[in-house]
């Protein structure tokens, strides 16, 4: 395989409701094709497992097709492929890691098993390539959230981290309560910039571990309080009371890593990534304190196969070893 700028990488994404792939030539994003499940899962109120395992053996083949042909290559130029092995759910994980391991296997090309999360952050390195190590990662999406050091291309530690949900989980968690539209996410961002962020539901400590569960109760208690009383709710008010204290213990934590570690390059990673509040937020916190904060583009927030090619390009520029092909998928995977 070609060690150099221009070794060819196909990454392969199917973690959850995305199926994506994308190839990747030396530091060159060629292609990143993404199928989404979002309106399949739209009328369940979330991700459906089965379901979604199911779309995503239907979507693989086209979508890796689909993924060459934008990127104007055929299998025979791929020199490695590398998949998400976890974290995520094992039935649709399985679906990826068998189409990866199975190219692998055909074109005689090293495969990469890639940690979801250190991908997230490796996004980073495809929209700001001047991001080097060190640097913090705030990472918010649906399963893991906290700072994490990074110290090398394959460095990764985490240094806080929630004690219960994730932001991205608790965002839903308060959406569904809501009754908001799937994915609740967008939604609630979308309601808080009409809202006042008044409405005080808990008190949160700026240094240290982040706890999202007693936030998450305190915002349905509120709403079922109030509808005891006959009132309505004004989601609007609600969502940015909620979005402010949820973004704002996420933010506080990140500050307090920078004056502790001396670290002061951010950068945002995870789903939530997208949410305008914590982009705004951590970008003004950050400044303030001489940090400069970078966070990848729209497209690369969501879950997608650019990243994995990312994250594959630092374990073969060091030399980290290939997985073997009985390789299988893994739910919960800490960095």
């Amino acid at each position: 395989m070609r060690k150099n700028k221009q070794t060819v990488i196909l990454g392969i994404e199917t973690s959850c409701d995305e199926t994506s792939a994308a190839v990747m030539r030396g530091d060159e994003l060629l292609s990143n094709i993404i199928s989404s499940q979002i309106e399949i899962h739209r009328r369940f109120g979330g991700v459906v497992p089965e379901i979604a395992s199911r779309n995503h053996l239907t979507a693989i083949l086209p979508v890796i097709d689909e993924a060459l042909r934008a990127a104007g290559i055929t299998r025979g130029d791929i020199d490695a492929v590398a998949v998400t092995y976890g974290a995520g759910l094992v039935g649709a994980l399985l679906v990826g890691v068998s189409a990866a391991k199975a190219l692998a296997y055909a074109l005689g090309v090293p495969l990469y098993a890639v940690n979801h999360i250190e991908a997230h952050i490796a996004a980073n390195y495809i929209s700001s390539p001047e991001l080097k190590p060190p640097f913090l990662a705030v990472v918010a999406s649906g399963g893991h959230t906290g700072i994490a050091r990074v110290d090398g291309l394959n460095e990764f530690r985490m240094i806080a981290s929630t004690t219960d949900d994730a932001i991205g989980e608790a965002f839903d968690k308060v959406a569904r309560a809501l009754r908001l539209p799937y994915p609740g996410g967008p939604e609630i961002d979308k309601l808080a910039r009409t809202g006042a962020p008044d409405i005080e539901f808990v008190s949160h400590k700026r240094v240290g571990n982040i706890s999202y569960s007693g936030l998450k109760t305190a915002v349905v208690n509120y709403m079922h309080k109030l509808e005891q009383r006959g009132e309505t709710p004004n989601k609007a008010d609600i969502c940015a009371s909620f979005q402010k204290t949820a973004v704002d213990m996420l933010v506080d934590t990140a500050i307090a890593a920078v004056e502790q570690t001396g670290i002061r390059t951010l950068c945002l990673a995870g789903g939530v990534a997208a949410n305008s509040y914590l982009r705004d937020k951590l970008k003004a916190e950050g400044e303030r304190r001489g940090a400069v904060v970078y966070y990848p583009p729209m497209s690369l927030c969501t879950d997608n196969a650019a990243m994995i090619c990312a994250r594959a390009r630092g374990m073969i520029a060091e030399g980290v070893a290939a997985a073997k092909l009985d390789l299988n998928a893994v739910s919960y995977l800490k960095l």
